[in-house]
């Protein structure tokens, strides 16, 4: 407790970090107001029906990602998930094309070049989105006025306010803490929390849930925070060793590091990934209403969540896109070859070039057997109790994850800061005390 009072009261001293947080603070806070205004022309008395619609299927994932705001039908109903989605794809779509590879090799321009497009991706995926959306809301009697003028409206304000949160999110990342798209997500997964909470609370005192089962629900839940904690810091370290070299007259000693691989590359996007095809028939029939036909009420029947065969498919998706986006995306074992090379790095006993390359894939993929096995348990047990016992939707695997790597993240980049802080003033003493010496060093005496 002293060394966390500690470091706020250093965090206040440091001007630059103080207006960043406060900054930062201010935007999320302008996203939570903007998250309770409303849709225009929703009729308030037939609101109340939409929650049973977004308990489940691809409605509930974003729900849980927009802290309840899809729930309550407001501007910010769809959140950032078309940004997320979209820049996703063009990550894939990158490492899959080697037109956009070059393009992303090329430095500043092609970086923004590959943004625009993302943001093209997200109003096309947003318009999309909304307009399904809009369909629903009217054919679910929630619309006042019903007809094309409130589909339009509601098409501009939703992709409107998803295009605001984009932009939202990018100035928290430029002139906040953290980064703003992640941060997004973490503020609307915590403000629903406290309900998800209350809820649980009341179905134990109402009987419906034993008070050992919701004591095993609690320290199943601190356990799953320990475990994501200990295996998102986990590493498997390559050693690399550097030669000697010569530059000009002088000789380099040679030195050695270590090639960081973390045990779960890949995040949480294979959780979202996975997530996001398996629940999709759900959100299909919940788009369509009453007018489901027996072959999608079969796939529902076998692929509605809890059922085996999802739980199944769900754990095969997980470890698919675990390898799939790690070795397309977050590592690639060729360019981490090259880099070494042309750094004149190696692997003790590995010959530099498609030995190393070899090597490096083939250790990536054993430390991929435990971080996909470790995504699937994390994202799994939540999913068999909240099928058995009715556990509310916020005590997903997916929120866990999310809420762990976020708040990983943030809090490494405020220690950066003060550490960053520390030796800037470290260099201004050493300055101060050099010039202190040369003023009393005395100068030769005049013959």
């Amino acid at each position: 407790m002293k060394r966390f009072i500690e470091t706020l009261k250093n965090i206040y001293k440091i001007e630059d970090l103080r207006f960043r947080i406060g900054t930062t603070l201010f935007f999320l806070l302008i996203y939570r107001l903007g998250s309770f205004v409303s849709l225009p022309g929703i009729d308030p008395a037939q609101l109340q029906n939409l929650e049973s619609q977004t308990s489940d299927g691809l409605l509930g994932l974003i729900n849980m990602f927009s802290g309840g705001a899809l729930q309550r039908m407001t501007i910010f109903a769809l959140n950032i998930m078309p940004y997320i989605s979209a820049s996703i794809i063009m990550q894939l779509a990158t490492a899959m094309s080697p037109n956009l590879e070059k393009l992303k090799k090329e430095g500043e321009q092609g970086r923004k070049k590959i943004n625009q497009y993302t943001r093209y991706g997200t109003v096309i995926l947003a318009t999309f989105q909304a307009y399904g959306l809009a369909v629903s809301l009217q054919a679910g009697d929630l619309a006042s006025d019903p007809g094309i003028f409130f589909i339009a409206a509601c098409v501009i304000t939703l992709v409107g306010g998803t295009m605001f949160l984009m932009w939202l999110g990018e100035q928290i990342t430029a002139r906040g803490i953290g980064n703003g798209i992640s941060l997004i997500i973490f503020v609307g997964i915590i403000a629903e929390l406290p309900a998800a909470f209350g809820q649980f609370f009341t179905q134990g005192r109402s009987g419906a849930i034993g008070t050992g089962t919701m004591l095993g629900v609690i320290a199943m839940l601190m356990i799953t925070l320990g475990f994501v904690v200990f295996m998102e810091r986990s590493l498997r370290k390559i050693h690399i060793q550097y030669p000697r070299r010569q530059v000009g007259m002088k000789t380099y000693d040679g030195g050695s590091s270590h090639l960081p691989i973390k045990v779960n590359p890949a995040n949480v996007i294979p959780a979202i990934f996975a997530s996001s095809l398996l629940l999709l028939p759900t959100t299909v029939s919940t788009f369509s209403g009453s007018q489901t036909g027996p072959v999608m009420s079969t796939i529902l029947a076998y692929f509605g969540p809890g059922q085996p065969l999802y739980l199944a498919f769900f754990t095969a998706m997980i470890v698919f896109f675990a390898y799939f986006y790690t070795f397309n995306v977050s590592f690639k074992p060729d360019d981490v070859a090259d880099n070494l090379k042309n750094q004149n790095g190696f692997i003790p006993g590995i010959r530099p070039g498609q030995k190393t390359a070899e090597h490096l894939e083939y250790v990536v993929n054993r430390v991929l057997v435990l971080g996909s096995a470790y995504l699937a348990a994390v994202c799994l047990l939540p999913e068999i109790l909240r099928g058995q016992l009715a556990i509310p939707f916020y005590f997903g695997g997916t929120s866990v994850l999310i809420v762990v790597s976020v708040t990983m993240d943030t809090i490494q980049q405020v220690q950066s800061h003060l550490l960053a802080h520390q030796y800037e003033s470290l260099i201004q003493k050493s300055q101060l005390r050099g010039k202190g010496k040369a003023r009393r060093k005395k100068g030769p005496a005049r013959r």
